[in-house]
């Protein structure tokens, strides 16, 4: 039978399509199909929480008549029509999926009691327990308690089961205790998320259509940005700026049009910047001389016109609000919230879901996530005036899975973020020209290498190449790793790292790993990234690596040292090689387990393995495959990347005592982030 979860609030602006984000995501890592629906709808053409949710990765394709019920006006008109043909649709749709998760109604059209009680009948037919959602904001924790207890009093006449309760946009310093009280209204699974502004935040095209504003000018794209803020300018400039706010839409009287050139700069600042917006309110013409003036800049914030009053404007756009997962943004910001403060196991038990023994790609994802923020680490990217890069950091900054230090001039990169409309005031950025951090850096790079004659004018010149710049953060603690490549080779990422880091005790060389997230498990692949034909010592030093790269990933290292031959039933120099690797690897880590040579096929399948190795620990179920040289590992993890849908992350660089990771010049900012994430994890455990 198809379980399935009712998620519902007693008001609006209770950020519920965030909480079943979360919780579809949550569930499409236990179950093979996650199917979602909405009872009741305000159209059923264009529903933006069904929208987002069809978005997502892990809600299968399905069009948005599959997942809408009817709308408010059908429900008025006959409530009983309606709920029979909610009940088929629903039920129509539970056939095809695991799990459906239901979102209830918006309180966009009913009054609240209404509505309320109607979300409840709705449930009880569709015979779904429920998560109910309440806002904590601008309330006492006695009034949190009541308002929880009231609503859940309404579901349970109703027959109604509730699981969960959800509390959002709480207090930093109210969370514990606002969850300790609704813990007291019912003993049931209890979350409460701290605020986090931009869920609620509406979108600068929701601004200006609720106030009739027109583009004036800036870029249409940012558009679709979030305003976290409304600030009306009516004050000097100095004034001004002192209550500036990140990503605010502000609002400027249009005969203050002398306000306009500042707050441009403000914008592309890294002190006051980047603005959301700016409004234009009384609807007075722009003079041509103000016109021409910004007619020859490039103007990308939005600038808007609108024939409201200042005072009008400012009442209306207090009263937009937004979707909490209508952008990407929101979304990431979502699942951070929700990874961070939802107990998966107790939400799970709640509704008697079995959490999954596989590990799929959506799954290993969210565990690499969930694996970075247990302890934020510091990563260097020396790669500023790559854009790939600046929309990584700003992707990464969301997730919350790492602190971002960026190297350039802070002017020139706020002003590039403000041009792509990211939002990086949460990153670090060190300027490496700065005279007091080279000279630093120059003393320490040629004291480490003197042996080779290096001078402090040559260490001056060398620091100029910014991955010599930021390895040396590494290197002094200023950072716990790096990501480098999108620009530069991978020679010239790893040779600093050589030069000063330098590999671990006991190992001699430096390799590249593929984690290969296969369909339903974790793999890791070496050597596929650095050395063409390895020694049978750096084999086995590759083998060792590898095995505590799978460890720090969640994955028990059964390591392959794989070769043409099984055993004994073959011999040459490359098998040979392979052997002695072997021999190599267990004398160094004896409990390792470890087998080779071995074929693929006995390394993956049991049927083989049984009649080549019966008695082996890895064949049939090896998790870490060490390839005989660079060719072979290459081809490999290319080929079973493309042909059988495996995720392949990486390479991730190991051996060395800091982590140091090298992109492809040809990545994506997908696998920039993905970098990141695994940079940030290796750090954890150097």
């Amino acid at each position: 039978m198809t379980k399935s979860v009712f998620i519902a609030a007693s008001e609006r602006q209770v950020n519920k399509s965030a909480i079943a984000l979360g919780v579809v995501e949550l569930f499409a890592r236990q179950v093979k199909s996650v199917g979602f629906f909405r009872p009741l709808v305000p159209s059923l053409d264009a529903d933006p929480i069904a929208t987002a949710l069809l978005n997502a990765k892990a809600v299968p394709p399905q069009g948005v008549e599959e997942c809408v019920g009817v709308t408010y006006e059908t429900w008025a008109d006959d409530p009983a029509a309606s709920l029979d043909h909610i009940v088929a649709k629903y039920s129509a749709l539970a056939e095809r999926h695991d799990v459906v998760v239901v979102i209830g109604s918006d309180f966009a059209d009913l009054t609240v009691g209404t509505e309320l009680d109607t979300n409840a009948q709705i449930a009880a037919n569709l015979n779904t327990p429920i998560i109910y959602v309440c806002r904590t904001a601008d309330r006492t924790i006695e009034e949190v308690r009541r308002l929880a207890e009231e609503a859940i009093e309404v579901f349970e006449a109703r027959d109604n089961t509730v699981v969960g309760i959800m509390g959002t946009r709480a207090a930093e310093d109210q969370v514990d205790a606002i969850a300790t009280a609704l813990r007291e209204v019912r003993d049931v699974a209890v979350s409460v998320f701290p605020g986090e502004p931009v869920l609620p935040a509406p979108s600068v095209a929701a601004q200006f259509e609720a106030v009739e504003a027109e583009l004036w000018r800036g870029n249409p794209d940012f558009l679709a940005k979030e305003s976290l803020h409304t600030i009306v300018a009516g004050m000097t400039l100095p004034n001004v700026l002192d209550h500036l706010r990140r990503e605010a839409t502000v609002i400027v009287p249009a005969d203050r049009l002398d306000l306009l050139p500042p707050l441009i700069m403000a914008h592309r600042s890294s002190t006051y910047g980047p603005l959301a917006s700016i409004v234009m309110t009384g609807g007075f013409d722009v003079p041509d001389s103000v016109a021409n003036l910004l007619g020859s800049t490039e103007v990308d914030l939005p600038i808007g016109r609108t024939r409201l009053d200042t005072f009008s404007t400012a009442v209306v756009l207090q009263g937009v609000s937004g979707i909490s997962t209508a952008s990407p943004r929101k979304i990431e910001v979502a699942r951070d919230l929700f990874d961070r403060h939802v107990d998966e196991e107790a939400l799970l038990k709640a509704i008697d879901l079995p959490r999954s023994e596989i590990r799929t790609p959506t799954m290993f994802e969210h565990q690499l996530m969930q694996m970075a923020r247990r302890h934020l680490k510091r990563i260097v990217l020396p790669e500023s005036t790559d854009d790939r890069i600046l929309r990584a950091a700003d992707i990464v900054l969301q997730r919350g899975v790492a602190e971002i230090i960026l190297l350039g001039d802070p002017a020139v990169i706020a002003r590039r973020a403000a041009e792509l409309g990211l939002n990086l005031s949460k990153a670090a950025i060190v300027n490496p020209t700065d005279a007091e951090l080279v000279e630093r850096f120059a003393n320490e790079y040629a004291t480490l290498r003197a042996h080779k004659g290096v001078t402090i004018e040559q260490a001056r010149e060398k620091l100029t190449d910014l991955s010599y710049f930021g390895t040396m953060m590494v290197h002094l603690g200023m950072a716990d790793g790096m990501v480098s490549g999108a620009v530069n080779t991978t020679a010239n990422t790893i040779r600093p790292s050589l030069e000063f880091v330098k590999t671990k005790p006991g190992v001699s060389v430096v390799s590249g790993s593929f984690l290969m997230s296969m369909s339903s498990r974790v793999v890791v692949y070496a050597d596929c990234a650095v050395n063409p034909n390895p020694t049978a010592e750096q084999l086995a030093d590759i083998a060792i690596s590898s095995a505590e790269t799978a460890v720090s990933f969640g994955v028990e290292p059964r390591v392959a040292m794989l070769s043409y031959s099984t055993g004994d039933s073959g011999s040459g120099e490359d098998v040979d090689l392979v052997r002695e690797a072997t021999r190599i690897a267990k004398e160094k880590q004896p409990d390792l387990k470890v087998e080779g040579p071995i074929q693929f096929d006995a390394a993956v399948d049991s049927v083989v393995a049984a009649k080549k190795m019966p008695d082996s620990e890895v064949a049939g179920r090896a998790t870490v495959f060490i390839f005989p040289d660079l060719n072979t590992g290459n081809n490999t993890y290319k080929a079973v990347q493309r042909t059988s849908g495996a995720v392949a992350i990486g390479p991730v660089l190991q051996g060395l005592r800091k982590p140091v990771n090298d992109l492809s010049r040809g990545a994506l900012v997908d696998d920039i982030v993905s970098t990141i994430t695994i940079t940030a994890i290796q750090a954890q455990t150097n």
